[in-house]
């Protein structure tokens, strides 16, 4: 059955213009299923003649065909939305825009007219009033996941995923526990099983340097090693506690796919100092796939045409892997 690609735009005073542009440009020299772009056609014009781009946009409807994404001109389900100048400051002017966009894809979904979603940058400083919520939890609210959320910064080479995600640093002990470690990493194990083919070897990061501390109730020991006993239980190949600081020197020795952290910088300081723009950031435990490119919006260098298109490339590409 035919089904495409949803990108949505995502915060128009940012970089995911010209990365649309820069990967619909390329289209040819990587392998995509069909795709189409949820935004605003009047923005993306005025941005496309800021930025110089040689490329035609065109009105598609909610009955689109395939014959609709074919060709060399980018096919657009318009979403209203216009400003005075073609790259503004970020603000919240742009919030009930970007929900829109959301919950057109949402009903795309909801009635399989496409594969997944690929969601652009976002602010989320400006788009969310709830302190520390992304769109991963975002999304797993808006289809009553909350809890089964999962965040995978993905590469063919090392995943890694948070415990813990957009909290500060000082909740973080409080929020572990063992069966979400248990929960979060069956939901790993069984993506790489059903979509990728494969069976992972994930490695579970301790939370205290060198996996130790003085306190009566220690993570490493009571809560940590407690999880990964269970998790070998459910026969997944599980290798932990493993010391933070060396996990990154040691997951091509022990062969891991995953490394599993307890909060955000962990674990996605380390992989994007590796791996810069060649991952892509999943949302696991959703029912259909999400994904973006695992960066921001790039707020220092909007409208300068130096923006690089190759996280959203492979979020793209990663739709091959699915049937």
């Amino acid at each position: 059955m035919f089904k495409p690609i949803a990108i949505i735009a995502g915060e128009p005073n940012s970089i995911s213009s010209e990365i649309i542009f820069k990967s619909w440009k390329l289209k040819k020299r990587y392998k995509h299923k069909p795709l189409l772009i949820i935004g605003s056609i009047k923005i993306l014009n005025q941005q496309k003649n800021k930025l110089k781009y040689n490329l035609k946009i065109k009105k598609i409807d909610i009955n689109f065909k395939k014959k609709d994404l074919q060709g060399s001109t980018l096919p657009v389900y318009n979403v209203d939305y216009s400003q005075k100048k073609p790259f503004e400051k970020i603000s919240k002017n742009s919030q009930k825009y970007i929900f829109k966009c959301f919950d057109i894809a949402l009903k795309m979904i909801k009635e399989k007219k496409i594969l997944g979603i690929i969601n652009c940058p976002i602010s989320k400083e400006h788009l969310f009033t709830k302190k520390h919520q992304g769109i991963t939890e975002f999304l797993s609210r808006k289809a009553n996941k909350i809890g089964n959320e999962v965040m995978l910064i993905y590469n063919k080479k090392l995943s890694v995923s948070p415990l813990t995600t957009h909290i500060p640093i000082n909740e973080v002990s409080k929020k572990i526990n063992k069966s979400s470690i248990v929960k979060k990493v069956k939901i790993i194990n069984n993506f790489y099983r059903k979509t990728l083919k494969k069976k992972p070897h994930i490695g579970i990061l301790g939370l205290n340097p060198h996996n130790f501390s003085k306190l009566k109730i220690n993570d490493e020991k009571k809560i940590i090693s407690d999880a990964v006993k269970q998790i070998k239980k459910n026969k997944i190949k599980t290798l932990g506690p493993i010391s933070p600081d060396t996990s990154f020197m040691l997951y091509q020795k022990n062969r891991l796919d995953v490394l599993f952290g307890m909060y955000h910088d962990q674990v996605l300081s380390p992989f994007k100092a590796l791996f810069k723009f060649s991952a892509i950031n999943i949302t696991l435990g959703l029912p259909y796939l999400r994904i973006s490119p695992d960066h921001g919006v790039g707020e220092n260098i909007i409208g300068k045409k130096i923006a690089n298109p190759s996280s959203l490339i492979e979020s793209i590409k990663f739709f091959n892997n699915l049937n």
